[in-house]
């Protein structure tokens, strides 16, 4: 999307075997995220599952343009159907509603090359351990904290 960046450290796993990325814009503070599942939405559905943002509020439907619009509460999200997996884009800090609907509308199954560049600051191999030096060796693994003046 113009205008806005992707924030490295919001991408990761979501859902049973999707993933989930946040994009921002940085002149308005507006987020966009885009969260994947794969799964099958149908107009009973789609009215059926409450929105990320707004889950207790009453849920519309309606398809524009080949994607989902759905909302409640005055939020609005976005579903694209691509590949067999579902891509639900919704916004933050006054995301507009344009800005998702051209989202969804241009959203898609990454390519593995994409993946990639998504995944690049993904450490390859998990870090040593961080030495704390304040926990016991034996017992519970509570901290030392011994009391001070005052308790």
């Amino acid at each position: 999307m113009d205008g806005y960046d992707l924030a490295p450290q919001s991408v990761g796993p979501g859902a049973a075997d999707g993933m989930s990325a946040t994009w921002f814009n940085s002149s308005t503070g507006a987020m966009l995220t885009i969260r994947s599942d794969s799964d099958e939405l149908t107009e009973a559905s789609c009215t059926a599952t409450p929105l990320w943002d707004a889950p207790g509020g009453a849920v519309t439907c309606a398809n524009e343009d080949g994607v989902w619009h759905r909302s409640a509460g005055g939020i609005h999200e976005y579903v694209a159907m691509r590949d067999g997996a579902l891509i639900w884009v919704s916004g933050m800090n006054d995301a507009s509603p344009a800005d998702l609907l051209t989202a969804a509308k241009k959203v898609h199954v990454p390519s593995d090359a994409e993946l990639e560049l998504l995944f690049s600051d993904v450490p390859k191999t998990p870090g040593e351990p961080v030495e704390r030096g304040d926990l016991p060796e034996d017992g519970d693994g509570a901290p030392i904290d011994p009391t001070g003046p005052g308790g």
